[in-house]
């Protein structure tokens, strides 16, 4: 999370925000264009946006990495092709279908790289494809071939805001992070909603940088950085099969101190991770575990996990209800189920900074307990709604403040601290869940 906490009155002032965040690195332009189709998988209109980020020279410099879901999409058996590639030239993008195991995908997704390549006038291996959006549709090829001339036009070098626009499927609103060092800036754009537990990435991820950092050194730094970021993260505690992280420099600043590089981007790799959480579906509540005093960094960020998975918790958040006994019986579920004992004799639990368990036993009284409930409301990020035709939906399309659930689990046996975020449990995420593809 950013040093500095955010609050928005309104959706033009959150837009406002984004586009004074949205400035180009150097060296860097980006288009979209969108398009009507009907998925061959079912007769419902629907419309594509593909968004391309182009680099005005390829670039030696650039780093990726994508989900472990063993059954993963086409773009993510093509990107990891691509990092053995000596440049990169681009990025092409479509939202409202993934291409996951749908029949010819590579195929199909080596056609869009082939032509956007012929319009770049570049190799076709220098092209990076990703795609998100329903699972198991094929992509409509011949579409998107006519289409993608359209984005030329609209190429330009100033903002990235159309980007994190155009990539955006069920999120509520884009999301920009942007850190400047020295004459240059590193600037990141994500989307992601659901089906988010990532590991290795996020959903998908763009950080752009005209900071001159040399390839391998960049590659070393993202696999770094997305350990205490977007691995750090969980929504509903699904890896997607499209997850995908990438990272280019133009190269066209030179880069006055690489630690300061790798500290700015961490700062955007955390505050997208944050982002794409607060923007979970059908999220009101952002939760924060910090994990400290663990034996490992691997059980500590695994009981945070477990905790901002634990569905009956998560309901009890979503309701502004402070059932902690729902937190304990996470914390007691995870070390149960561990190979090698975890000792809670030393255990202690804060929620919202107030004491609620300690020497094995609960710390509540009615106080507490009215405490509790004031920092579960004013950490939501809008109320709950009331469906139209039976289905639920989000309030607001903005984030109104950054503000979590802050829960901290001391086990008080160890060195190591984590920490990790992830959202409530609502109607809201279950009729969008429901009715994802109709």
């Amino acid at each position: 999370m950013s040093s500095t906490t955010l609050s928005f009155a309104s959706r033009q002032a959150h837009r406002a925000w984004l586009a004074s965040q949205a400035k180009l690195p150097v060296g860097f332009r980006v288009g979209t264009t969108s398009f009507a189709f009907t998925p061959r998988e079912t007769p419902k209109p629907a419309k594509m946006t593909i968004t391309l980020i182009a680099l005005d020279e390829p670039t030696e410099a650039f780093a990726a990495v994508f989900t472990r879901n063993a059954l993963p999409g086409a773009p993510i058996k093509i990107g990891r092709k691509r990092l053995a590639e000596k440049r990169c030239s681009a990025v092409v993008i479509n939202n409202k279908i993934s291409n996951v195991c749908a029949p010819d995908g590579e195929t199909t997704a080596e056609m869009i790289c082939a032509e956007t390549a012929t319009l770049l006038n570049r190799p076709t291996g220098e092209i990076l494809p990703s795609s998100t959006g329903v699972i198991g549709w094929s992509l409509p090829v011949e579409a998107m071939v006519a289409a993608l001339p359209g984005v030329l036009p609209h190429l330009q070098s100033e903002s990235i805001l159309p980007a994190a626009e155009g990539i955006v499927t069920t999120d509520l609103y884009p999301k920009i992070r942007r850190v400047d060092i020295g004459a240059g800036s590193i600037v990141g754009i994500a989307k992601g909603a659901g089906m988010i537990e990532p590991n290795l990435a996020t959903m998908l991820v763009y950080i752009l940088t005209d900071l001159a950092v040399p390839r391998q050194v960049l590659r070393e730094m993202l696999a770094r950085v997305i350990e205490p970021s977007f691995n750090s993260i969980s929504i509903d505690s699904d890896t997607s099969t499209s997850d995908t992280v990438a990272l280019l420099s133009s190269g066209r600043v030179p880069c006055p101190d690489m630690e300061a590089f790798e500290t700015g981007l961490v700062q955007v790799c955390r505050d997208l991770a944050e982002d794409v959480v607060r923007n979970g579906e059908g999220v009101r509540h952002v939760i924060r575990v910090q994990v400290t005093h663990a034996p490992d960094s691997t059980t500590a960020r695994a009981l945070g996990k477990a905790v901002v998975n634990a569905p009956l918790f998560k309901c009890a958040v979503a309701g502004n209800d402070p059932n902690v006994g729902r937190l304990v019986q996470a914390i007691g579920k995870f070390a149960g189920m561990q190979t090698r004992q975890l000792d809670l004799s030393r255990l202690r639990l804060q929620m919202g900074g107030i004491d609620i368990f300690s020497e094995g036993v609960f710390r509540l009284d009615p106080e507490k307990e009215n405490a509790l409930v004031a920092h579960l409301r004013a950490a939501e990020l809008y109320a709950s709604s009331q469906p139209v035709d039976g289905v639920f939906t989000a309030a607001v399309d903005y984030p109104p403040h950054e503000k979590c659930v802050e829960i901290v689990i001391d086990l008080g046996g160890g060195e190591v601290s984590a920490c990790v975020l992830g959202g409530d449990l609502t109607h809201e995420y279950v009729s969008e869940n429901a009715d994802y593809r109709s």
